[in-house]
């Protein structure tokens, strides 16, 4: 992220960028009607996030009954994409993703005891047994499948209306990225592939996710999706492209690139 230093300890300067964050939304200030993170002066309990072209950002979790502080309103994190800059985007869904880390962990896992914020390193440790717990992240394959120029999409049972999207997967213990493409493939519509290439990544905080992104070509078998997550699956060309999942996302930068590539 260009203008963002990420950092645990705070420099002496207080006062700075507030992410408070609440079930998924972003508590803002309006100026001239346009959502702003505002700038607090930060409680004692508040995450250290880094630098932002300069100015120190704190993230602020609040419980699910808690109030906001006086002068914001609560706003869905994923409606400010394309409001806030592409910086204070990510470092809001940062926020998200630590003050939940944070909260989730405040006992040690394994002797129950209170937990401590480490002030060298992003983790929170137990001082009884020494037991460190670091922020999660949850690998996930996310992949573009192309035949005769046409690119697979597939609708899944919780996506809403008739979006249409690439399919992904969780990686799972002992499996590279590349086996963790096939197998969600072969699983999800029963088709084979060939050619796996990278073609980038994203983090994505509504699940503690990263999302790493691939394509690939069709190498065998007939679409059958599975019923249970994906409900339909198609070979769509870049001029008949069905309902899309929003633009912040890594999926729709693979049909996006794949639409925009000549033919």
């Amino acid at each position: 992220m260009t203008g963002f230093v990420p950092g645990v300890t705070a420099p002496v300067a207080t006062r700075g960028r507030s992410f408070v964050v609440r079930a998924g939304s972003l508590a803002v200030v309006r100026i001239d009607e346009r959502p702003t993170v505002p700038e607090l002066d930060p409680a004692e309990d508040d995450l250290y996030l880094g630098l932002l072209d300069g100015v120190p950002c704190f993230a602020r979790g609040l419980a699910a009954d808690a109030a906001v502080p006086d002068g914001l309103e609560l706003t869905g994190l994923r409606p400010l994409y394309g409001v806030l800059s592409d910086d204070e985007f990510a470092v809001a869904g940062r926020a998200l993703a630590l003050t939940t880390w944070d909260a989730d962990h405040r006992f040690c896992g394994r002797c129950g005891t209170p937990t401590e914020r480490s002030t060298i390193e992003r983790s929170r440790g137990c001082p009884r047994c020494r037991l460190s717990a670091y922020p999660r992240l949850s690998p996930a394959m996310i992949c573009l499948v192309e035949r005769d120029g046409k690119a697979l999409l597939a609708r899944n049972a919780r996506f809403p209306g008739a979006v249409h999207s690439v399919l992904a997967g969780f990686v799972e213990v002992g499996e590279t990225l590349e086996h963790c493409v096939a197998r969600e493939l072969f699983e999800e519509v029963g088709i084979a592939v060939t050619d796996v290439r990278y073609f980038g990544s994203q983090p994505w905080p509504f699940t503690n996710s990263l999302m790493i992104g691939f394509t690939a070509r069709w190498a065998g078998g007939e679409l059958v999706p599975d019923g249970r997550e994906i409900v339909d699956a198609g070979w769509f060309g870049p001029d008949e492209l069905p309902q899309l999942p929003p633009p912040l996302s890594i999926a729709r930068a693979l049909i996006d690139a794949f639409a925009a590539r000549p033919r």
